[in-house]
């Protein structure tokens, strides 16, 4: 019996430097309140963060487009270095944290079901460099996944301010 067959993967890599200190970069990637406040493209929002932060915790989100559409997410943290590093998996969900395929929301390509995500903090001496890999994305999803993480740390410099 053939393997079943997966898409083509790529790695996006965002580098983006924040005039911000790391300590408050790192609580708005990992504080509920402070994520809702810019996680997700432009024109999204994100009313739903829980955080269970410790390695193989899990979180789940929402993020919700300008149409009203929820698309959720889940996955569990394997390396946290406070203040320096934060990996974890990602997937979709469905609003019970349960992993469903990207069809489930209309996507047409064949996501894996778990990402790879890792995040990189950086102190620039009162500002922060912040390295984000998304491992694992499928090639035809690339340029659109890249837009909405670059749309996203838009928001998260504004939040800062």
């Amino acid at each position: 019996m053939a393997e079943p067959k997966t898409a083509p993967t790529k790695d996006i890599t965002i580098t983006r430097i924040f005039d911000a200190p790391r300590e408050l970069v790192w609580k708005m990637w990992t504080e509920p309140e402070r994520l809702k406040e810019w996680w997700g493209p432009k024109g999204w929002s994100s009313p739903t963060w829980k955080v269970d932060l410790r390695v193989e915790g899990n979180y789940i989100y929402c993020m919700r487009s300008p149409e009203g559409q929820d698309i959720w997410g889940t996955g569990s943290f394997i390396k946290i270095d406070a203040m320096s590093d934060l990996v974890y998996t990602d997937s979709f969900a469905d609003a019970n944290g349960n992993v469903v395929p990207a069809r489930h929301y209309g996507f047409e390509s064949e996501f894996p079901l778990e990402m790879l995500v890792s995040v990189h903090f950086e102190d620039l001496g009162g500002k922060t460099k912040v390295t984000l890999t998304h491992s694992g994305m499928p090639v035809s999803e690339t340029e659109g996944a890249s837009t909405g993480w670059s749309e996203s740390f838009d928001k998260l410099a504004e939040s800062l301010k």
